[in-house]
C-alpha cells in the first residue's frame, strides 16, 4: 500500500487483457483511479520496447498498473471489471490481436490478491458466463516495464468520443 497523504491511502494493481489502449481506458473510467501507466509484466528481458515485446521473443504481456484508491473502488470491483472488458477464454489472443503479449493475466502483488484472483476466477468459472474454459493466468508480479510515452493514455489521446465498454 501506498500512503500519499495521511489521510489517502493508494493500493495497486496489475492487469493485462489484450492490447493495453483499451484496457487502460476502461479502468480510468472508473471512481478511484489516482492514475494508470501502461507497460510489459511477466517475461525475461529487462526494459523491453514495444518492438521487442512484438518480436515474441521477451514473454512480456502488454499490461496496465492502476493506482487506486481502495476506499471509493475495491479490488474486487477491479476484478469485475477485468473480467467484463475482456474474453478470457482465448489464449494468447484478444480479438484480431494474436501472440503471448495479449494473454489474459492478473499479476498479483501480495497473497490477499492472489486469494481474491483466485477466489473471483473460480466463481466466474461457476457462473458459466463464459462457454469456454477461462485461461487467464494468475501469477506474482515481476518487474513491470513502462512502455513508451505515446502508448500512455492511447485511447483518450486519440479518440476524446471514445465510449469504454463499461
Amino acid at each position: 500500500m501506498i500512503q500519499l497523504n495521511k489521510s489517502m491511502k493508494i493500493e495497486k494493481a496489475i492487469f493485462a487483457a489484450g492490447c493495453f489502449w483499451g484496457i487502460e481506458a476502461n479502468f480510468r473510467k472508473l471512481e478511484g483511479i489516482v492514475s494508470t501507466r501502461v507497460g510489459y509484466i511477466g517475461g525475461q528481458f529487462s526494459n523491453p520496447t514495444y518492438k521487442d515485446v512484438c518480436s515474441h521473443k521477451t514473454g512480456h504481456a502488454e499490461a496496465v498498473e492502476i493506482l487506486f484508491d481502495p476506499s471509493k473502488v475495491s479490488y474486487d470491483e477491479l476484478l469485475d471489471v477485468f473480467w467484463s472488458i475482456h474474453d478470457p477464454t482465448t489464449l494468447n489472443r484478444q480479438g484480431p490481436d494474436v501472440g503471448t503479449q495479449y494473454r489474459s493475466a492478473i499479476f498479483y502483488l501480495d497473497l490477499k490478491q492472489k486469494e481474491k484472483a483466485e477466489n473471483s476466477k473460480a466463481k466466474m468459472e461457476a457462473s458459466h458466463r463464459f462457454k469456454r474454459q477461462i485461461v487467464t493466468q494468475i501469477v506474482p508480479a515481476s518487474d513491470f516495464w513502462q512502455a513508451e510515452e505515446y502508448h500512455q493514455q492511447y485511447v483518450e489521446k486519440r479518440n476524446k468520443h471514445y465510449t469504454p465498454f463499461i
